[in-house]
């Protein structure tokens, strides 16, 4: 045991050692907001260096109804597409051109795909299981489709029916048939780092079939963790393998948040230099064919993430939580974003608090309570909850709105 003598002297000798050496100061971060840069560059020289720009392909309307046990109707389907083609994202999944007995959620995706607006800038790809769903998404109007392999055998089978070697070779048509109608095609892999099936999928695997896709013509690789069981570790090594067969520049990463572990797997691939990253407005969906698997990661959380990292995805946070909050009431649901509840609750609070000070400022007078609500527009509310902490987030536009752009 040491002696508070021996520790004092210690504890002198550092503090000397740090006045003589500057140099020793890199060990310690500042919490001064000065030095905010170089905190951030330190950061960066241990965990990184992290990409300038991340691109966010928003799957929510997917991948995201999907999954949900209320068929939302098709004009909503359509308002909600519209809006996030709004905030700024540049993917918008649209639909899936699936068999509507599997997927009744889908059934309405011809009407989906030719009712929206299209923005120019966004894309719109629409999920494609084989060659008539493609013909089928082609007639609608499709400009980019994705398919959609397994690195699970079982998995395989159970989802589309088919063996993976089978379903490669449907992918292969459905990727030359593409190339001929200058059509783009994205690859998904699933059960990248889990089965709901055979628990763990050999890496092997996940590198056979995504290097089929992408020597298929496959523009992205997508790898999904399914039942969002994967770690930061085993993310690390997951992208270590793929880095040796693949282009990092071509691999996107779609992690669900079933055990709290999304958001850290991402940040472990943003090390790998990643720059595509799937999630889902309000953290809606999952997959119909994995029990237990629900909650793509949050949106507004990944976006919340990347602005502290200095990562710009050119993405309005105040239009998405907007969003997110309008379609989980649709969906009769509180939001699944931490982020998006963090902040509404606080901005509920803060008009709370605001209309019991105009009570008492106007003796009483009839005002409106409004702290049982939660706000669907949250951009003259965000300046007044926001800690400091969040504040950094907030750039206040010249009509005294709060514009958060992540």
């Amino acid at each position: 045991m040491i002696s508070n003598k021996i520790f004092s002297k210690a504890t002198k000798s550092i503090l000397t050692l740090g006045i003589k050496n500057n140099n020793i100061n890199r060990t310690f971060i500042s919490l001064n907001n000065n030095n905010k840069e170089n905190e951030f560059k330190r950061f960066q020289n241990r965990f990184g260096p992290f990409p300038e720009y991340v691109k966010i392909v928003e799957v929510g309307p997917r991948d995201g109804l999907q999954n949900e046990k209320i068929i939302v109707p098709t004009v909503d389907k359509i308002q909600l597409i519209n809006r996030l083609a709004q905030t700024g994202l540049s993917v918008v999944e649209a639909t899936s051109f699936v068999s509507p007995k599997w997927v009744p959620q889908m059934a309405d995706n011809k009407e989906v795909l030719r009712g929206i607006e299209k923005v120019e800038g966004v894309s719109y790809p629409c999920l494609t299981p084989n060659i008539q769903g493609f013909r089928a998404a082609l007639d609608a109007g499709a400009k980019e489709i994705a398919l959609f392999a397994a690195a699970s055998e079982s998995f395989s089978k159970k989802n589309i029916n088919a063996t993976i070697e089978e379903s490669l070779a449907r992918y292969k048509d459905v990727c030359d048939a593409a190339r001929e109608n200058g059509i783009k095609v994205r690859g998904y892999v699933s059960c990248v780092l889990g089965c709901p099936y055979e628990q763990n999928v050999p890496i092997s695997k996940v590198v056979y079939v995504s290097k089929k896709l992408y020597e298929f013509g496959c523009y992205e690789i997508s790898l999904g963790d399914t039942i969002g069981i994967g770690t930061p570790g085993a993310t690390h090594k997951l992208l270590q393998a793929m880095s040796q067969a693949i282009p990092m520049s071509a691999i996107a990463v779609h992690f669900h948040d079933t055990y709290g572990q999304a958001l850290a797997n991402i940040l472990t691939s943003l090390q790998f230099g990643i720059s595509t990253v799937d999630s889902s407005v309000s953290g809606l969906g999952g997959c119909p064919y994995a029990k237990g698997a629900t909650g793509n990661v949050a949106t507004e959380d990944v976006l919340y993430m990347m602005k502290d990292l200095g990562i710009n995805c050119n993405v309005d946070m105040n239009k998405l939580m907007d969003v997110s909050l309008w379609i989980s009431k649709k969906l009769n649901r509180s939001p699944s974003s931490k982020v998006s509840l963090a902040l509404s609750h606080k901005a509920s609070n803060s008009i709370s608090n605001s209309d019991s000070n105009t009570n008492t400022n106007t003796n009483n007078t009839n005002t409106t309570n409004k702290s049982s609500e939660i706000p669907i527009n949250c951009n003259t509310n965000i300046n007044k909850m926001a800690s400091e902490k969040e504040k950094q987030h907030i750039f206040i536009s010249s009509n005294n709105q709060s514009t958060l752009v992540f």
